[in-house]
């Protein structure tokens, strides 16, 4: 590091700029083709599984055939369009919604060293602190946005296609719509909180190489092989400490009362995850030689 830029990390730095440089992170990532394609994925995959469950369910028969198969909720979905939510949620969390944020995260760094503008942004007054802190939110703010793309097409789509009403939740008590649409707006909020630590992952990865494509399949690489060991019986002992293992806890919303065990582990993990890969990222970040 340079005496010019660790004295930036040091100076005082105006809260006005350092929202300026949030502001053009957020629309640098959001204007990006990459970026609007993988948010047109994430809400087409609720569109798809409505018209799929609408087309089957044509004739009276109920969704997977009666034999339980399928995301959770998808069964509800014929008699309220709002259980489009949740499954739409339940069957992006596993593979789509990581993954767009793993791609997003893995080009923070990477892709800026990989197109020469890494050594631009570290000539500003904030320092590498600032922008790691910058970058990272900006990712975490993909994250929710992500997560209300899906909720939002799902619940579209729910009311274009099936009735909306009152609602039965898992504990089999019936709560109302308004109520249902704050469980729909809590469960995508613990989806997206879901998500720190694989974006705070791919935040470290993603400061270990200066190419962003390698660092995006790197990171993606990680999602599906920690998804392969989660659900290997005999690694019992470890599979709660994958950042995975907890994620579809988010269904306990959905009962009279609410489960909070789950759902606050889920918490404690991702939190745990991102203050460890965060400051690896921050180690790794603050002592590295940036050359282009």
């Amino acid at each position: 590091m340079s005496r010019a830029e660790a004295a930036a990390d040091v100076r005082p730095v105006s809260r006005l700029w350092t929202f300026g440089l949030l502001r053009n992170e957020l629309v640098t990532t959001f204007r990006r083709w990459r970026t609007l394609a993988l948010l047109a994925v994430l809400a087409g995959v609720p569109v798809l599984i409505g018209i799929a469950v609408r087309i089957e369910t044509g004739d009276g028969a109920s969704p997977g055939g009666g034999g339980g198969g399928g995301p959770a909720f998808i069964s509800q979905i014929t008699n309220n369009g709002l259980f489009l939510v949740f499954t739409a949620l339940a069957a992006t969390l596993p593979f789509f919604l990581p993954m767009a944020v793993g791609v997003v995260a893995g080009d923070a760094i990477a892709g800026e060293a990989g197109a020469g503008t890494l050594r631009y942004l570290l000539a500003a007054p904030a320092g590498r602190s600032r922008l790691l802190l910058t970058k990272y939110a900006t990712v975490v703010l993909f994250c929710l946005a992500a997560t209300l793309v899906v909720a939002v097409s799902a619940l579209a789509t729910g009311a274009l296609l099936f009735p909306l009403g009152d609602l039965t939740t898992i504990s089999g008590t019936r709560i109302g719509f308004a109520e249902g649409l704050g469980r729909a707006l809590l469960i995508a909020l613990a989806v997206a909180a879901s998500l720190i630590g694989v974006a705070a992952l791919g935040l470290f990865v993603s400061t270990l190489t200066g190419s962003g494509i390698a660092a995006m399949a790197t990171t993606v690489g990680l999602l599906i092989t920690v998804q392969i060991l989660d659900q290997i019986s005999q690694l019992d002992a470890l599979r709660p400490y994958f950042f995975s293992h907890y994620w579809l806890s988010f269904a306990d919303l959905m009962r009279e009362p609410v489960h909070w065990d789950d759902l606050a582990k889920n918490l404690g993990l991702q939190a745990l995850y991102a203050a460890v890969f965060g400051s690896a990222a921050w180690a790794r970040f603050t002592a590295k030689d940036v050359t282009a």
